[in-house]
């Protein structure tokens, strides 16, 4: 099946990342969300993204424009049915995509493909509940999406092979490259990466050292782009506990316990660079760490 159109739910960091490239290959977008000062945000940052890219040369003016033309924005979800694809990237909470994928069901063509961007829940027990578990994938990006390569494709038991053929031909089309993850808790990348930053943490709690000094050790000493803790900020450390829980309960083995400072800092408020503070105060100029 060719896919010409994308419906995308969910207008926050990732899902306006998402439409930015979806748009920029030339696909139809069609984003929604539950708030237009969402919506209305999510396009005024996709306006600013492609506008880096064009001054940067990576993107012509003219493609910039064409891109932009191409997406339209929804409040309503039964709006999204005719898309050929719809990739769901709403809050990291089960119980919510559960329910906006019962609200979709009834308006979607017989042959559109779901999927989750979902960092961590079981693609397989999102798909069972659904009318079609063969056409039910995760595609999870990484962020932010215009910039990271990969993306990972994620087959629940029942996906079938035409169904990730027509995925991998649009990750494809993005110029981005495929990872193929069973669908095991976190998968790949946060499988590996979130239980590093938890570590981070506890090297934190424990007093063995500073957020400065563990940021820096690992830029320095293992060549990291960012520092751990200041990558969970970046990530939300809302987003890093609920991966942790998941790979607690979903693998049921001690050493994915999420770190006691995390939760309090989850419990604070400070979840990282979008309430300004998180394990670096945001609101000067200049990160300040919290600790």
């Amino acid at each position: 099946m060719e896919i010409k159109s994308v419906g995308i739910i969910g207008a926050g960091q990732m899902g306006n990342g998402i439409a930015h490239v979806m748009a920029l290959a030339g696909y139809d977008v069609l984003l929604n969300d539950i708030s237009q000062d969402a919506l209305d945000a999510a396009i005024a940052r996709i306006d600013k993204n492609l506008e880096r890219q064009v001054q940067g040369g990576k993107v012509t003016p003219s493609d910039k424009a064409d891109a932009m033309g191409r997406i339209k924005s929804t409040l309503d979800l039964v709006e999204l049915g005719q898309s050929d694809l719809i990739i769901e990237a709403a809050t990291e909470n089960e119980a919510i995509k559960q329910k906006i994928f019962d609200a979709l069901l009834p308006h979607i063509k017989d042959s559109t493909i779901l999927t989750s961007n979902t960092s961590s829940i079981s693609i397989t027990r999102l798909a069972s509940r659904t009318d079609r578990p063969e056409k039910f994938m995760g595609f999870h990006f990484m962020n932010p999406v215009p910039v990271m390569q990969l993306v990972e494709l994620i087959r629940g038991i029942a996906t079938d092979q035409e169904t990730y053929n027509s995925c991998l031909t649009v990750v494809e089309r993005l110029g981005k490259t495929a990872a193929s993850a069973e669908d095991f808790p976190a998968f790949i990348v946060n499988r590996i990466l979130m239980p590093m930053i938890n570590e981070a943490v506890y090297t934190l709690y424990e007093g063995v050292g500073n957020v400065e000094s563990i940021d820096q050790s690992l830029k320095l000493g293992a060549n990291h782009p960012m520092g751990p803790l200041e990558l969970a900020d970046f990530i939300g450390l809302d987003t890093c506990l609920a991966i942790m829980n998941v790979l607690h309960e979903g693998l049921a083995d001690t050493k994915y316990r999420p770190c006691p400072l995390l939760t309090k800092y989850v419990e604070a408020g400070w979840l990282g660079r979008k309430t300004k503070r998180g394990f670096y105060d945001y609101r000067g100029d200049v990160p300040v760490p919290t600790r």
